[in-house]
């Protein structure tokens, strides 16, 4: 495989909204994120996925693009937007760009002309169809509650939206339509931007009328007319959001003969905690067991013919420190940095949520009132509306909601975090003076401290990029064992999932060095080898 520098990179997401607001209007902007660009630099990520900027009247946070050449003035401009590029670049950091085009927002000036009339020459850029007995077209569902069919009065016709009723569904059949995203990315790429993140990316090739939504039949062919007329010939990072990916398709989107993208986020693993069958809000108890068959399954699924994503986190997704791990005083730091060395140490380009890198936790609400994301007030009123019990309800946006992950970063422990001399967006953890960035950056033990730490060794070790991967006790209850080798070295990573203590034993290989730990006292000896809650070891082996 052809060596690339998003290979060996550790990419930073940002969600701009949340990351520093530079003007006092309690929304996070553009120059917000300049200003902290040492701050990154100085953590060691090599780019940034930078959440939506464009134009939106933001039903969906910034999803719902209503000018993909513009930038909303929440945000800044578009001189902003390229002074971000110009000094991200003079510290070495590229910007990735989330390109969303599954969808549009209802006011992007396409829909506007679409919803005219039928004969309406951008009528087809959307994806319209008679209701059929008085009722919906057919039964596809919003995967953010209800039918996935809006009538629009004006025409008597119905229209689709897999999101809200004011993201319609774009056309992809349609070679308009695409031809107009491939202008729109070539002016992205033309700025000198790093790639693009491509949100849910596996709906394009959807064919309504068969109920089909995810990997449609023409999806692999959109995106090489995509390769083909954008970046292909670019030394850029793609990666696409699939939501329902195997690894036989994974292969098919991200092996670099095929032309189309670097690689996907798979999310086979963020699934575990969710009943079979029913919706993200209905958890059960991780299978730990199942959870590294999965990883192990994605370690082995590429031979030079395809790419791996490593995450936990990001905005969609609840704190992974609170979600499976233990976010109290005692444990909230080695659980952040035992999930740190389980994914730090795998094949694949890792993601860091902003605020991952600190150990931000959740932030538990009481009342349907301090709620702002869409889906959660959705399946709220959708609950209530079937008899579900309103605390219940609470406790699962607790657990899987998008707010958890979307609450403004403490940058010291000052009023807001620092984070804005306005009125916040969106309320910061309550516990944002005890943790926030300041701190964390001045104590050597931290969890940011750790996180550096790792950054700096997948870039002085290529074992952890290239190096072979080996599962050691697949059916240990507790522990996550598993080799990296490379041209004759092997490191031994050792990873304990829970609070309570564990054994790891082994008599026929000897120690080196440790290469990182989150306890300053682990063992080197593997023959009786006793870890504590979340110890994680990395070893070099002898």
């Amino acid at each position: 495989m052809e060596k690339k520098w998003w290979h060996s990179s550790v990419i930073y997401q940002i969600y701009p909204r949340s990351f520093q607001d530079s003007n006092g209007d309690g929304i996070g902007d553009i120059q917000g994120i300049i200003q902290r660009l040492d701050y990154l630099a100085d953590l060691g990520i090599d780019a940034i996925w930078l959440s939506p900027v464009y134009y939106s009247p933001n039903d969906d946070n910034g999803y719902d693009i209503s000018n993909y050449q513009a930038i909303s003035p929440e945000f800044g401009t578009m001189e902003d937007m390229d002074e971000l590029i110009k000094k991200a670049k003079q510290v070495g950091i590229r910007i990735v760009m989330d390109l969303v085009v599954n969808h549009t927002s209802d006011e992007h000036a396409w829909f506007i002309e679409s919803r005219k009339s039928k004969d309406n020459e951008y009528r087809d850029y959307y994806i319209w169809r008679d209701g059929q007995n008085n009722n919906v077209p057919n039964e596809l569902g919003s995967i953010f509650s209800g039918t996935a069919w809006e009538l629009d009065e004006q025409t008597n016709q119905y229209y689709l939206h897999l999101y809200s009723k004011k993201q319609p569904d774009l056309n992809w059949e349609n070679p308009k339509v695409r031809n107009e995203i491939w202008q729109m990315m070539n002016f992205w790429l033309d700025k000198g931007i790093g790639g693009f993140r491509m949100d849910v990316i596996d709906l394009i090739g959807k064919v309504p009328d068969e109920l089909i939504t995810g990997n449609g039949p023409m999806l692999h062919k959109y995106l090489q007319e995509m390769h083909q007329e954008t970046f292909g010939k670019l030394d850029v990072l793609t990666v696409g959001e699939t939501w329902g990916v195997t690894t036989e398709d994974a292969k098919l989107y991200s092996a670099p003969e095929r032309n189309e993208l670097s690689m996907v986020f798979q999310f086979e693993h963020i699934g575990l905690d969710e009943q079979p069958g029913k919706s993200k809000w209905d958890t059960q108890t991780l299978d730990f067991i199942k959870l590294k068959q999965v990883f192990t399954k994605w370690q082995l699924a590429f031979d030079g013919d395809g790419w791996n994503s490593l995450f936990w986190n990001n905005h969609d997704i609840p704190r992974i420190v609170s979600n499976w791990g233990n976010d109290s005083s005692q444990y909230r730091k080695v659980s952040a940095e035992m999930f740190a060395t389980f994914l730090h140490f795998l094949k694949g380009t890792p993601y860091i949520y902003q605020g991952e890198e600190i150990g931000l936790t959740n932030t538990p609400v009481s009342s349907i009132d301090e709620i702002d994301d869409i889906e959660s007030l959705n399946m709220y009123n959708e609950r209530i509306q079937q008899g579900y019990d309103g605390k219940e309800i609470i406790q699962a946006i607790n657990k899987k909601g998008r707010d958890n992950a979307r609450r403004p970063i403490p940058w010291d422990e000052s009023l807001n975090g620092g984070f804005t001399t306005g009125t916040p967006w969106l309320k910061l953890n309550p516990n944002y003076r005890e943790l926030n960035v300041k701190k964390d950056q001045q104590d050597k033990e931290s969890v940011f401290n750790y996180y550096k730490k790792l950054i700096r060794l997948r870039k002085e070790h290529e074992l952890i990029v290239w190096g072979d991967y080996k599962e050691l006790l697949p059916h240990d209850p507790q522990l996550f064992v598993y080799e990296r080798s490379y041209k004759g070295e092997t490191w031994l990573i050792v990873i304990n999932f829970y609070q309570k203590t564990t054994f790891y034993k082994d008599d026929n290989r000897k120690v080196e060095t440790i290469i990182i730990s989150n306890y300053k006292d682990s063992s080197k000896k593997l023959t009786d080898l006793a870890l504590r809650p979340f110890e994680s070891i990395v070893y070099k082996l002898k």
